[in-house]
């Protein structure tokens, strides 16, 4: 899968699908708390005490276009979601620092691994977590891009999720839609995110304002509109 092309904003065809704003972590929802708790004790030169160090993320959501301009439909997200149970099982739900422009997922980049996923209504919500070096740990010292990642979240800075897939984009009523072969590779973190409102959270409420606002939209396809127009 290597060679397959990046599929950018606005394109169709087959290829390297990036979502640049699949989802999000914020510093300051309430079940990240632990961890910023702990990273913190590296800034008083005390080392962190719990391991490992999980924090509560917005992913995916269906129904409803990102500002790359695309639609998941809700059987796709459902069906990557639970295919992606047996990576979570295996420990092996990693993902990178910043988007490559591959289909291969790097170790030296490897900064994260899901441990669970969860549906909120259109919302694919997540825990994750934060791949940190015994340099870290113990003293604060940033040697890999794990650490780098704690380390921003630990000065409140609001991270991005993003997702990243092979498939095909088909325009469908001015709607471009991710079609069935649709493959999840994982979800990386960045800067922005392209899905609204995928962030890392610490505090849970403050994912619920945006998780019940998107509720509160008509989603771009219900499940009977899904079905016709990938039919």
């Amino acid at each position: 899968m290597s060679d397959l092309k990046i599929l950018k904003p606005g394109s169709t065809g087959t290829g390297i699908l990036i979502e640049a704003d699949a989802g999000w972590i914020s510093p300051t929802d309430e079940r990240n708390k632990p961890f910023i708790t702990e990273v913190k004790r590296l800034a008083q030169g005390q080392p962190i005490m719990i391991e490992p160090l999980t924090v509560v993320v917005v992913l995916q959501k269906w129904g409803i276009q990102n500002r790359n301009g695309r639609v998941y439909p809700k059987h796709i997200l459902y069906r990557e979601n639970e295919k992606y149970q047996e990576a979570i099982k295996n420990r092996g739900a990693i993902g990178e620092s910043d988007h490559p422009e591959s289909s291969i997922i790097s170790i030296e980049r490897t900064a994260i691994n899901i441990t669970k996923t969860w549906w909120e209504g259109q919302t694919l919500m997540g825990e994750m977590e934060i791949l940190m070096s015994p340099g870290f740990i113990q003293q604060g010292i940033i040697s890999c891009v794990g650490d780098n990642i704690a380390n921003l979240l630990r000065l409140g800075i609001r991270i991005g999720v993003s997702s990243r897939g092979v498939g095909s984009l088909k325009e469908i009523r001015g709607e471009n839609l991710v079609q069935d072969d649709f493959e999840l590779i994982c979800w990386d973190v960045v800067s922005s995110p392209s899905t609204p409102g995928s962030w890392i959270f610490n505090k849970r409420e403050e994912a619920t304002p945006f998780v019940e606002s998107e509720e509160k939209k008509k989603p771009l396809l219900d499940d009977k509109l899904d079905a016709f127009l990938l039919g």
